[in-house]
C-alpha cells in the first residue's frame, strides 16, 4: 500500500531528514550500549503496521550476515526500507527501489551503509592485484566495486578500509546525481543522501 506522506516545505524537508539521521544514530546509540528499546516489535504493532508502510528512511547496505541495518539502528516493522547486497553497491534494480520508496512513502533520507573487513571488497582486491577475475556472476560486484579498490590502492594503508569508505562516497554521489527523481529532491532540499561506515567490533555506526 503506498503512503500518501505531507507535503513538506524545503526548510521542513531539510529538518526531517535531520531528524531521521538523529533517530538511526540514536538507535545506533542503544544498540551499543546494550540499552536497547526493540521499537515496533510487538504483536499489536504487526497487526496496526500490516496495513501500511511509512519508513522514515531508506538504507542501502552490505548483504553480509553480520549488518542487519534493523538490529544495528534498534528499529522495527516499517520503520526502515532496506535494501541489501554485498559491497553496497547500486545498480538499475537497487536504483529503482530507492526511487519507489522516496516516491511511494516520502522519504527524506537514504543511507549508504559500508562496513570494516567487507569480504566484497576484500574479494575485489585480490581479483585486482592477482589479476583473476571471477568466471561466474560475482564478477558483476568485483566490477562494480574495483573503481573504489582502485582509489584506495593509490592511497596504501588499510586497503581494505580505504576502499570501504571509497565505495560508500561513490554510491551516495551515484544517487545524488540519479535522474530525473533523485536529483531533482536533492536539490530542493526534499531528500538527504549520506554515507556510514559499520564497525563489527564495537558495533558504532560512524557517519563518512
Amino acid at each position: 500500500m503506498s503512503y500518501s506522506g505531507p507535503t513538506f516545505t524545503s526548510e521542513a524537508s531539510e529538518h526531517a531528514a535531520d531528524l531521521a539521521l538523529r533517530r538511526l544514530l540514536a538507535g545506533n546509540h542503544r544498540y551499543v550500549s546494550g540499552n536497547r528499546a526493540h521499537p515496533h516489535q510487538s504483536e499489536r504493532w504487526r497487526h496496526d503496521v500490516a496495513g501500511g508502510q511509512s519508513p522514515f528512511a531508506v538504507v542501502l547496505a552490505c548483504a553480509d550476515s553480520r549488518v542487519a541495518p534493523e538490529l544495528l539502528f534498534d528499529q522495527g516493522l516499517g520503520d526502515l526500507f532496506v535494501l541489501r547486497v554485498a559491497g553496497n553497491i547500486l545498480d538499475d534494480l537497487l536504483l529503482g527501489s530507492v526511487e519507489f520508496a522516496v516516491r511511494q512513502f516520502d522519504v527524506p533520507l537514504v543511507l549508504v551503509l559500508g562496513h570494516d573487513r567487507c569480504g566484497a571488497v576484500s574479494a575485489t582486491l585480490d581479483a585486482v592485484t592477482t589479476g583473476t577475475v571471477p568466471t561466474d556472476h560475482v564478477r558483476a560486484i568485483v566490477a562494480a566495486l574495483e573503481p573504489a579498490v582502485q582509489e584506495a590502492m593509490r592511497l596504501g594503508g588499510d586497503v581494505v578500509d580505504h576502499a570501504v569508505r571509497a565505495n560508500v562516497r561513490h554510491v551516495v554521489r551515484q544517487l545524488e546525481t540519479a535522474e530525473p527523481l533523485l536529483v531533482e529532491r536533492v536539490r530542493e532540499g526534499r531528500l538527504a543522501i549520506v554515507g556510514g561506515r559499520y564497525d563489527m567490533e564495537s558495533g558504532t555506526v560512524e557517519v563518512i
